[in-house]
């Protein structure tokens, strides 16, 4: 099922036998989320394969990820392939399509597989879904195409490990058991050795080996899935920021570095009883900026920020940048369609454009701190005459343009936006920014905000990297499986 750690122990998988010196690529053929990456050359893929491909110390490319789903509406998602976004689909729609794209897939795996001794194909929800199985281009179906040994991962948190492990075995057809090498039980709380009867009861009736048993682990690593537990953390600390968490919620990986500061709390809410007291307002980035910001209105959070301007910051990002501003039209229906005004705390107006910008960015704040990014979206923002520059920008010198600069901040910096997702990333962004928060409460800022998102990334990945050697049967898997 979704959510039980395929892609952490993907990633896992590709740091262990990367550091053993092996040219190793991630692989996913297609991915649903909203949370989205750009590569080197402006294409669109999952932030889970983004981090996978870091484990492998490589740059993501879209043939690592051929086919995107970004939910825009309940119905439908916009299809993205190779990187670009090609149309807007209902679910009916892109399942008679999807086959189709299985060609394509398996010459971006054949291109990778050229350039790399080990790929590592990470499966998507559940790999037994009866109902989808005639056109799977991901799971089983992809497997079989490639010949590909498959490793089961069951999720023993949420309980029903058995039925889990042994029905999904079980339902699959024979080709398709044979595939199977081994399994995994994941998030195991306590001792594993207390767990050993259930081993060998899994083993017994799926006739398969129990890889081994994984310690519940937590990790501050990036996530794209919407069942992410940091998205339910209450706890207030000495930096209190409150992000709204839209019902489309997108790349709220943006704040991970803010959350890995330890007086710094990030609380995602969606209601407005829980915003409380905060040292500042995150709007993030939002898959349907219009229907979001309906949402926000609705449930009366957009009447709190605009009777708190000027008492508490508020910073926008992408989506949430737009909704700051003085209205948002949609007339080509790239998203929700229409025209709806917005905060007016920012002096622009935002038209939905189809042509889609991606591209990685540089930059330096006001302070000199270098940053860098990516774009992902589809609007142009204007500002007065239709200007797309503001006299007083949060980010200057564009990819080492002089001239070019991007986002807002206000004369009081009370209220900020941007389009750059990742910015955070960069040490010098996060000090910037709470030194701010910091100073305003008449607070030192502490001194240990000296490292980025990529090197406490790779930190993180090699600990769950030795977590993983130290509870699998590597030697199975390197014998046997490989």
């Amino acid at each position: 099922m979704s959510g039980v750690g395929k892609s952490l122990i993907t990633a896992g998988l590709c740091r262990i036998y990367t550091r053993r010196g092996l040219r190793v690529a991630p692989f996913k053929s297609q991915n649903m989320a909203l949370n989205s990456y750009v590569t080197a050359d402006g294409g669109e893929i999952g932030t889970a394969t983004a981090l996978q491909a870091l484990a492998c110390e490589k740059e993501p490319t879209v043939g690592m990820n051929p086919v995107l789903l970004k939910p825009s509406t309940d119905t439908k998602s916009q299809v993205i392939v190779n990187g670009k976004a090609v149309e807007n689909l209902s679910a009916r729609d892109y399942f008679r399509k999807k086959k189709s794209l299985m060609p394509e897939i398996v010459s971006d795996y054949r291109s990778l597989a050229r350039e790399n001794d080990l790929i590592v194909i990470e499966g998507a929800g559940s790999c037994c879904e009866l109902n989808l199985r005639k056109d799977d281009i991901v799971n089983m179906g992809l497997a079989k195409e490639l010949n590909a040994p498959v490793i089961l991962v069951g999720d023993i948190d949420r309980g029903g490990i058995f039925a889990q492990l042994y029905g999904s075995v079980k339902l699959l057809s024979d080709d398709e058991q044979e595939l199977i090498k081994g399994l995994i039980v994941n998030k195991f709380r306590g001792d594993p050795a207390l767990f050993q009867d259930g081993v060998d009861i899994i083993e017994k009736n799926t006739k398969k080996p129990v890889l081994g048993v994984l310690p519940y682990t937590r990790l501050e690593l990036p996530e794209e899935d919407s069942l992410s537990d940091r998205l339910s953390n209450t706890k207030v600390k000495d930096i209190d920021i409150a992000v709204i968490r839209f019902p489309k919620i997108s790349n709220y990986t943006d704040f991970l570095p803010l959350e890995r500061q330890s007086e710094v709390s990030v609380r995602y809410v969606d209601d407005l009883a829980q915003i409380g007291e905060p040292d500042l307002i995150i709007l993030p980035g939002t898959k349907n900026t219009i229907a979001d910001l309906r949402w926000l209105k609705k449930s009366r959070i957009a009447a709190f920020l605009k009777k708190n301007k000027g008492k508490i910051p508020i910073l926008g990002i992408c989506g949430g940048y737009q909704m700051l501003g003085r209205g948002i039209s949609d007339p080509d229906s790239i998203e929700e369609g229409g025209t709806e005004n917005g905060l007016d705390l920012i002096p622009m107006n935002t038209v939905m454009k189809r042509d889609k910008t991606t591209r990685q960015v540089t930059g330096h704040l006001a302070n000199g701190e270098k940053i860098r990014g990516y774009e992902i979206h589809c609007g142009v923002s204007l500002y007065k005459s239709g200007q797309q520059k503001f006299k007083k920008p949060l980010i200057y010198h564009i990819n080492g343009a002089d001239s070019d600069h991007e986002g807002y901040i206000s004369e009081e910096k009370l209220v900020a936006g941007t389009y750059w997702h990742g910015f955070f990333d960069e040490a010098g962004a996060v000090r910037t920014l709470l030194g701010f928060l910091y100073k305003r409460k008449g607070k030192p800022l502490p001194p240990e905000i000296n490292v980025s998102q990529r090197e406490a990334t790779l930190k993180e990945l090699d600990r769950f990297a030795d977590i993983l050697e130290a509870n699998l049967d590597m030697d199975f898997i390197d014998k046997d499986i490989l």
